[in-house]
């Protein structure tokens, strides 16, 4: 399988992750094909997911913790909106598309 169809393939899943956990994908769409793009290299080149964005030491149990989705994940979202790489980001609330104006 070549680099695209691999970030296809990881694009998608990472939709079907973010959804479970409650997030969404970064809504910047050039952002997330580069970051499933990332992922899709380092995937053919080392064998794992390992986080794009993120320094692999070469140390197997540190580099554990960058393969995607990382343990820093859910903490970074939480506390910054999104993760660190920008893949995931929290749901945009919907708030104000329903509201009315008062007059």
């Amino acid at each position: 399988m070549d680099v695209d169809e691999q970030a296809k393939k990881i694009k998608d899943w990472a939709g079907r992750y973010a959804e479970k956990k409650g997030f969404e994908l970064n809504p910047d769409e050039e952002r997330v094909d580069d970051v499933a793009k990332g992922l899709a290299v380092r995937q053919e080149k080392f064998g794992k997911r390992y986080c794009p964005c993120r320094i692999i030491t070469g140390d197997a149990e540190e580099d554990r913790k960058i393969i995607c989705p990382c343990v820093y994940h859910e903490a970074e979202v939480r506390e910054h909106g999104m993760c660190h790489c920008k893949l995931f980001s929290a749901k945009r609330s919907s708030e104000g598309a329903d509201s009315e104006t008062e007059t």
